[in-house]
């Protein structure tokens, strides 16, 4: 019985992580870049497009097909950074409590 209220203190404790968690990713943007710079996104933690921002050295109608490709690229990458960033607070969150690999918990 003892072990079952340790348990419950700690699914309780886990719970209050997750809510301060999901609190600081609404909270969180990260840039991603491409074409060295020219090109950024900017996506919340929940992964969400905020903003693009291109150089206007890129804005010439025959490179819309560049442009394009970088967009999708900055993207790309501010979104790994973003789920590199969950993982972290993740592993924070659970510390004590095993998950099985995968589970996404929101």
């Amino acid at each position: 019985m003892k072990d079952l209220m340790g348990m419950m203190k700690q699914v309780k404790d886990m719970q209050e992580r997750m809510q301060r968690l999901q609190e600081e990713l609404a909270a969180m943007e990260v840039t991603g870049t491409a074409g060295g710079g020219l090109v950024s996104v900017t996506l919340t933690g929940k992964g969400d497009m905020r903003r693009v921002n291109i150089d206007p050295s890129l804005l010439k109608p025959e490179e819309a097909e560049i442009v394009e490709d970088l967009i999708v690229a900055a993207a790309a990458d501010a979104k790994s950074k973003v789920e590199a960033g969950l993982q972290e607070k993740m592993s924070e969150v659970t510390g004590g409590l095993p998950l099985p690999p995968g589970m996404k918990l929101f």
